[in-house]
């Protein structure tokens, strides 16, 4: 008893040299292990390689901010110092700088890409125009958090939808979401049986919620969320200026949804302003939660659209809040040291396993019963609508061409192609007047009408879009702004802060604006450096080609794929699309002039 008194002792006194030895040895076999992996296959191990690198430098610069703050802030004050009494001239010429940036870049880039982003671009600027025009204070409003926020949402854009390393990036984490998310079919299956696959939403789509809210849960726990939540908030307090409070929330939607996000900074939820509060509103109008980014991927929504437009859609946010409601009181908290996040409830990693599965039974719950109504209302309208229209000579009308009409100048505004305006404006008002969940159903259906490659047009109706237009509509979708959520926040947001019942009740519908207009200001940098893509698949396009008179024969679409054809079969690589036919070989042969030998 003695020796293991002695021995308890002993562990309490050097716990910390202990601790130290533990991780020590742990993250030395996890070195080996990636050296190891390296060695065997470099190009295999590549992504553990990265994420190592990432980690190490992360960890180290932690360490070095958390111990040399003091002397870095005191290295830099007198540059900051300096910079302030230039500023006065100095915003001047950055902002010449970047106008006249803008200007050349929107020249050459409409010389080679066509005058298509020209219509995004002014669409954003009309976005700014309308959001100023209609501003709580329009003489009160600060434009730093407009214009860094506008440019961190181009850069984003440009770095991942123009340049190949960000495209290749966000591709691959696209991808790795789609596998990760794939493994909630063992689940279903389990739970459900074999042909669990034949009530796909049910059965395939919900189970997706929860397993991504267990996986989020347990995330938190072991504190990575709120780690990389807090990175990301620092870079938009940085940048754009916007109050610590506001920063957190608008980073933690990209990964949260608008209820939970708040939670991160609920301690400080009664004692910020208006404009703050507005901003946390619309920070969670204009982005989707994580747990139903799954769901969306799994209708065939393009993951890595939907990635992007959740990073993009945060910034955008605080920018349009911004100038909605412009700060006119003095914000309480403005250093981010005086801000501490909280921290999950559960005791350990299977607590919150099951605390995360637990939570989604109720968003599993309102996501089937609020699409079971909402459809059921759309049916009803729509049968209600035709019949009024049928009074008319005009059995057509049904609720989606009136909104169509509605939000057709929007659509358009935000670069979508003139025909296909119709079918978005459509969508923007299933989700404004229903939820996003509706509007991605039906955005899924026509992405997949265009996969098949069918005729375009059927009855005078058009079946699907272009690529450039299911894009602009992914991004201008990407977010939780309707009339349902309206109800959910003002409830969530008092139970919080119920000193702010008032303000929250009051501001609620202007956040629900702002955060629409968010999501359009993304779809339209997204139309602006959106790159135009082949419109069907090339088995599709090949075998319509030769089969009909429908495609003209020396249409660059047609040779490009022809071209991929003959790589795949020089390279050994499968042609996507399966086998092609004689007539695809023949008619490919005639048009590239390729020797008898390679035909």
């Amino acid at each position: 008893e003695r020796r293991y008194e002695k021995a308890c002792e002993f562990c309490k006194k050097h716990k910390t040299r202990i601790h130290y030895m533990i991780y020590g040895i742990l993250i030395t076999a996890y070195l080996t292990a990636v050296i190891a992996a390296c060695n065997l296959n470099f190009q295999r191990a590549l992504p553990l390689f990265i994420i190592t690198v990432l980690a190490i430098f992360f960890v180290c610069w932690d360490f070095l901010i958390a111990k040399y703050e003091d002397r870095i802030a005191a290295f830099l004050s007198p540059r900051g110092r300096y910079l302030e009494k230039q500023w006065f001239w100095l915003k001047w010429v950055l902002c010449a700088a970047l106008i006249i940036t803008i200007i050349c870049w929107l020249i050459f880039d409409t010389a080679k890409q066509g005058a298509r982003q020209l219509i995004s671009c002014g669409g954003l600027v009309l976005c700014v125009l309308l959001m100023f025009i209609f501003s709580k204070y329009p003489t009160r409003v600060t434009w730093r958090p407009i214009f860094s926020g506008i440019g961190m949402q181009f850069i984003l854009g440009l770095l991942i939808l123009r340049t190949k390393v960000g495209f290749d990036v966000f591709n691959w984490l696209g991808t790795q979401i789609q596998t990760f998310l794939e493994y909630s079919d063992t689940g279903a299956k389990f739970v459900f049986g074999e042909k669990y696959m034949d009530h796909f939403f049910a059965f395939k789509v919900l189970p997706i919620v929860v397993f991504f809210s267990t996986v989020m849960s347990m995330l938190y726990h072991v504190g990575f969320m709120q780690w990389l939540i807090g990175k990301v908030g620092w870079i938009m307090h940085i940048f754009m200026g916007t109050t610590p409070v506001e920063s957190l929330v608008a980073a933690g939607n990209i990964f949260v949804g608008q209820t939970e996000s708040p939670l991160l900074v609920r301690p400080y939820l009664p004692y910020i302003t208006r404009s703050e509060l507005h901003a946390v509103m619309t920070a969670g109008f204009s982005t989707i939660a994580g747990s139903v980014l799954g769901a969306y991927i799994s209708f065939g929504v393009s993951a890595s659209h939907l990635l992007t437009a959740s990073v993009m859609s945060a910034p955008a946010s605080l920018a349009t809040s911004k100038l909605f409601w412009p700060e006119t009181e003095k914000p309480t908290l403005t250093l981010r040291n005086d801000l501490q996040m909280a921290k999950g409830e559960s005791k350990n990693l299977l607590e919150a396993a099951s605390q995360g599965a637990s939570t989604s039974i109720l968003l599993v719950a309102n996501i089937a019963v609020n699409l079971i109504s909402f459809l059921a209302l759309l049916a009803f309208l729509d049968s209600a609508l035709s019949w009024v229209g049928n009074l008319f000579n005009y059995p057509q009308l049904n609720f989606e061409n009136i909104c169509a009409y509605v939000f057709m100048p929007f659509s358009f505004m935000m670069g979508v192609d003139w025909e296909d305006s119709f079918i978005v404006g459509g969508l923007l008002g299933y989700k404004t007047f229903f939820n996003e969940f509706v509007a991605y159903e039906r955005l899924s259906k026509l992405i997949h009408n265009r996969e098949k490659g069918g005729s375009m047009y059927i009855n005078g109706v058009k079946q699907y879009m272009t690529v450039r237009s299911e894009v602009i509509a992914t991004y201008a979708l990407c977010g939780f702004a309707n009339f349902g959520s309206l109800g959910l926040v003002i409830g969530s947001l008092t139970s919080m802060a119920p000193s702010k019942k008032k303000e929250i009740a009051g501001g609620a519908f202007r956040a629900m604006i702002a955060g629409t207009v968010a999501c359009f200001m993304t779809a339209c940098v997204a139309g602006m450096l959106t790159v135009p893509s082949r419109e069907i698949p090339c088995h599709i396009l090949l075998g319509n080609a030769f089969n009909s008179t429908d495609f003209p024969a020396n249409s660059t679409e047609l040779v490009e794929c022809c071209q991929q054809l003959f790589t795949s079969v020089n390279n050994s690589q499968i042609f996507p699309g399966g086998n092609n036919s004689l007539s695809s070989w023949k008619g490919c042969c005639q048009i590239l002039h390729h020797p008898t030998f390679h035909c």
